[in-house]
């Protein structure tokens, strides 16, 4: 007898396979987002809280590739403009995000009422649309700044403007300016590439009245704004800047005024919440905080700069990635971060609604002073004449990389009395010049 029921029990055995597999199937039947992203505080910082991501959404399984900067823009450059296909979600720059979605390469980010789009700072919004129409989101956003030491500037008797000029500042480092004891009047990058020192000089250059190319896309580095702009610049350091200026940029800069050495410093918004720290900083509770400077317009005295998440245009898995871009760049986002680490430490640069919370203000006193620089940069109007470009301290054609770096080579010799500003802006204009010519701007 036991034969006759052997045939049911393999059958009910198959069956109870047959449905434990496909129980599993549908288990692993996930959507597996590779996601491409800077090695920067804020970003490991994401991925950190983006298991909670992964339980609200068991479906969607991310892996993530972090890279270094450089490495992070070639890699995703390359897959974008081979249609390589490698990663589904992509850190991008403001810089790329405009010239890509106008070629097509990105999709356009279609978002929902809770996550409310308007709540973005216009600027942003502006810097990462093509008509209109919005290609990346920003995870973190930033202007530029003075900040400054005010027990200097005290001591000095100078009452710091909210939007100084530059010829006030030349006045203050003059004054503040002690080398025998350590201190510095003032402190900028001169180091070479076209989101190091170029960064900082496209944006005095833009408020001594320059631009980067004339409505013929024609570059203009021998004009009178650009010489002026340099020469300044130049004498400023070398009066009153800290030895081996040429070497320097975010990173060495921020290292010299944490540890006292720095009167003043204009860079990158970021930076204010780490020279406000006491923990990194030794002059934290001296540290104030001013706009850019001006000299002959406000037009582009401020940067403007964001991280953002973007799908290219041939991603498979469209829908996942929106989520997770709409998750990681929510109000919600920023609220689960001061929850977990404090608002000193949530990504700032993206909303309205960041700002307008009184924790947040608490928590970081150049607040105020950062949104205004934001609201106050425009990539699509940043020069005093007209210019055919989108960009405040980069022009947003592929040609720029190439000029910038080259450029910036030449403004740091110039720093450096390797060469004469003269001669530094004439090869520069050279150089430009070629690569326009060869991308077919012109003849």
């Amino acid at each position: 007898m036991p034969r006759t029921t052997r045939p049911h029990t393999r059958l009910a055995l198959a069956v109870a396979a047959l449905a434990a597999s496909l129980c599993g199937a549908a288990a692993h039947a996930q959507t597996e987002l590779v996601i491409a992203t800077v090695n920067n505080g804020h970003m490991i910082e994401m991925q950190k809280l983006s298991k909670n991501f992964e339980q609200a959404n068991p479906d969607i399984k991310l892996k993530w590739v972090t890279l270094e900067e450089g490495v992070l823009r070639q890699r995703v450059t390359t897959d974008i403009a081979t249609k390589g296909g490698q990663f589904d979600v992509m850190t991008i720059g403001m810089y790329e995000a405009p010239i890509w979605g106008k070629k097509g390469w990105l999709q356009e980010l279609k978002t929902d009422a809770a996550y409310d789009v308007d709540d973005l700072l216009p600027a942003m919004r502006n810097g990462l649309s093509v008509d209109g129409k919005l290609f990346a989101a920003p995870f973190y956003g930033e202007s530029s700044m003075l900040m400054y030491r005010k027990d200097l500037a005290d001591k000095a008797g100078v009452q710091v403007p909210e939007r100084p000029t530059w010829p006030q500042i030349k006045d203050l480092a003059a004054k503040i300016h002690d080398p025998k004891n350590g201190v510095y009047g003032i402190c900028l990058r001169g180091k070479p590439g076209w989101g190091d020192n170029m960064a900082f000089l496209t944006t005095l250059v833009n408020t001594f009245g320059g631009q980067w190319f004339d409505m013929q896309w024609k570059p203009q580095l021998e004009s009178k704004p650009w010489k002026d702009a340099i020469g300044f610049y130049v004498d400023l350091l070398k009066n009153y800047g800290p030895p081996g200026s040429s070497a320097n940029s975010f990173n060495e800069i921020l290292a010299l005024t944490n540890s006292g050495k720095c009167g003043m410093w204009i860079d990158a918004t970021i930076a204010a919440s780490f020279v406000s720290d006491p923990k990194q900083s030794k002059v934290a509770d001296q540290m104030a905080f001013a706009q850019a400077p001006t000299m002959n317009t406000p037009k582009g005295a401020n940067w403007l700069w964001s991280w953002n998440l973007a799908i290219p245009a041939g991603s498979k898995k469209v829908d996942a990635a929106q989520k997770f871009i709409t998750w990681s760049t929510s109000k919600e986002y920023v609220q689960l971060v001061a929850k977990t680490n404090g608002w000193a430490n949530v990504p700032t640069g993206t909303r309205k609604s960041t700002y307008a919370s009184p924790e947040f203000q608490k928590a970081a006193r150049f607040a105020a002073a950062e949104k205004v620089a934001i609201d106050s940069a425009n990539p699509t109007d940043s020069t005093l004449p007209k210019s055919p470009y989108v960009g405040v301290q980069f022009a947003a054609i592929p040609e720029f990389q190439a000029i910038g770096i080259a450029v910036g080579q030449q403004m740091s010799a110039a720093l450096a009395g390797k060469t004469s500003v003269d001669a530094a802006l004439k090869a520069s204009q050279v150089s430009a010049d070629r690569e326009m010519k060869k991308g077919g701007y012109y003849k």
